[in-house]
């Protein structure tokens, strides 16, 4: 794996560590979602660096996820990633800080956030553990 696929992977797993600790405080939610959103993005990066894809210069989930979900050997539901997507840019922001239509993710949807993290994570990981080159 090279050295900058791993400092992706180190960075998201700072995310996930973060929203470990805090996904159970209820005011806190948000930044649990801003932080998936984060962890998510740094795995997606991990691979388009492992993988030579390019410079891609968004921070959409979705749009990153279509330039590497041929290789990611899980299903992500795109829905979570257009939800997190609107909160990573809100939860930037003074205002309506992270908030869904009915206002700050639940301890719920920010556990279910977390999950997908997770897993995102751990499937990029794994790909960039078998690609040739490792």
């Amino acid at each position: 794996m090279k050295k900058a696929t791993k400092g992706w992977f180190e960075s998201a797993e700072s995310d996930l560590l973060l929203i470990h600790e805090i996904s159970l405080i209820e005011g806190l939610t948000h930044v649990s979602a801003f932080h998936a959103h984060q962890a998510i993005e740094k795995s997606f990066r991990a691979i388009i660096e492992e993988f030579e894809i390019g410079f891609v210069k968004t921070h959409s989930l979705e749009n990153l996820y279509n330039k590497v979900k041929t290789l990611l050997r899980i299903q992500i539901d795109i829905d979570k990633l257009i939800i997190l997507d609107h909160l990573y840019i809100d939860a930037r922001y003074p205002g309506d800080f992270g908030l869904l239509p009915n206002g700050k993710p639940s301890v719920k949807e920010a556990s279910a956030f977390y999950k997908t993290a997770k897993e995102v994570f751990d499937a990029s990981n794994a790909v960039c553990q078998s690609a040739p080159n490792t």
